[in-house]
């Protein structure tokens, strides 16, 4: 049960870019959950599974939390936090039923998105071309990539040969969240680190192994996105950046971007995957530079 947390642990750093100390939050909840989940099974004498917890097992681990003396915000904290690791389950495939569906606590706000300036991004991206290996000309194409795309790093690393083309209308076909499918435009620049990539570099990685995956690491193998995460870590490190970088930063990063360059939201959400234009919408509150630039183009009396 303990392996699983660590996943979705794993997860959020990889993939949402939460900090170390949210993460660290996130492990305390789940590892009470899980101790309370393997009382449970002890007192019925059955094997503690997350198959087997079900929604009235949940409703006990709360009653048990407000009877321990915790605060209403300390339990919406925590059931935030279950709702999050067995949403993540069910839709890796590792549950079938989710115990925290329908079930009601207050509301947890949303953090804002934290991207990186253009100048920062544009360092970040310079790093891998300071080195000669393969694994460098790698790293470079799946930077590039991931902020020309603004793709999420699972969505990256799951690309296969012709997912992207790299030969006139350049473009990158995904799959997103659902198994629903995107195609997104490229610009030549990236095109190009890509294709030399994939003709040059990537068959020295492959090993002659018969891989379909783009992206391999030093063993011929689907790079992964933990694996991903840390070279990125390293770069950002020798670009002297913040070590809260994650992959996540750069679709935030790219996102605003966008908005900021004047693309409107709902390319943008198209651009993104997501399914309600809502969650987009998050980014405008950090795109006021535009919104300003705009303002004083259009508006009649501010010229």
């Amino acid at each position: 049960m303990k392996e699983s947390i660590e996943n979705f642990l794993h997860y959020l750093a990889v993939e949402k870019g939460y900090s170390e100390h949210t993460i660290s939050a996130y492990h305390n909840d789940l590892g009470g959950l899980a101790d309370f989940a393997q009382r449970e099974a002890s007192k019925q004498g059955s094997k503690a599974s997350w198959a087997n917890f079900n929604r009235q097992n949940m409703l006990s681990h709360m009653l048990e939390l407000k009877e321990r003396g915790y605060v209403a915000t300390t339990i919406a904290r925590k059931v935030a936090a279950a709702r999050s690791f067995f949403s993540f389950m069910v839709a890796e495939g590792l549950i079938k039923n989710d115990p925290t569906e329908n079930m009601s606590s207050p509301s947890v706000g949303k953090a804002l998105p934290k991207p990186i300036p253009i100048s920062q991004v544009r360092l970040l991206l310079e790093q891998p071309a300071k080195l000669s290996t393969s694994e460098a000309k790698r790293d470079r194409a799946m930077l590039e990539l991931l902020y020309a795309s603004g793709m999420r790093i699972s969505e990256l690393v799951a690309l296969n040969l012709g997912d992207v083309n790299t030969e006139g209308d350049y473009f990158v076909r995904c799959l997103g969240k659902g198994r629903k499918e995107r195609i997104i435009p490229l610009y030549e620049q990236v095109a190009t680190t890509v294709k030399k990539y994939v003709d040059e570099d990537r068959p020295k990685l492959a090993h002659g192994r018969k891989e379909v995956a783009w992206f391999l690491n030093a063993r011929g193998k689907s790079l992964t996105r933990q694996g991903f995460w840390q070279k990125l870590k390293e770069y950002a490190k020798m670009a002297g950046l913040s070590p809260s970088i994650s992959p996540h930063t750069l679709r935030h990063s790219f996102a605003t971007h966008m908005l900021s360059g004047g693309a409107d939201l709902r390319s943008v959400q198209e651009l993104l995957g997501h399914a309600n234009i809502s969650t987009t919408q998050v980014y405008t509150h950090l795109t006021t530079e535009h919104v300003r630039r705009a303002y004083d183009k259009s508006h009649p009396r501010a010229k």
